[in-house]
């Protein structure tokens, strides 16, 4: 997907102007625009799960366990996401937003377009995960 023309807007700024007011109110226009469509799908999947009736056969059943199984993880995920927006608008609010948690460098715009609620700059993401891989080679998981 190309970005929008805002977004090149951003693109273009110069790197000392990082993490200005036009781009803190796209982020957050971008987050909040995130969270309502999250808010919205969540409502639809807790809907499907509490629709489901048991009844039939035993195959039936099977069917209807394993969806709900699937909706359960999925309004899991969302969940958790509403939490990693929540926290971007709170570091947005704080004026730490776009700006790495373990190295204080910035993330940089085009992480940000890509996961606008990353926390972490791109070193130090393949640092992490270098470490919970190596984490779980040792641990024989793999």
């Amino acid at each position: 997907m190309a970005p929008s023309p805002e977004a090149l807007r951003l693109l273009a700024m110069p790197e000392d102007d990082y993490m200005n007011d036009e781009q803190l109110a796209f982020f957050r226009r971008r987050l909040l625009a995130e969270q309502a469509e999250v808010e919205s799908h969540l409502r639809e999947v807790r809907d499907a799960i509490g629709a489901h009736q048991q009844g039939g056969d035993e195959f039936d059943r099977a069917a209807i366990e394993e969806e709900t199984r699937l909706l359960l993880r999925q309004a899991d995920r969302e969940t958790r996401l509403l939490r990693k927006i929540a926290q971007a608008l709170r570091r947005i609010d704080e004026g730490d937003y776009g700006y790495c948690e373990e190295t204080g460098l910035p993330i940089g715009l085009e992480r940000l377009l890509l996961r606008p609620t990353a926390t972490l700059c791109l070193e130090a993401k393949e640092r992490q995960e270098l470490r919970e891989h190596h984490f779980s080679k040792s641990r024989g998981d793999q």
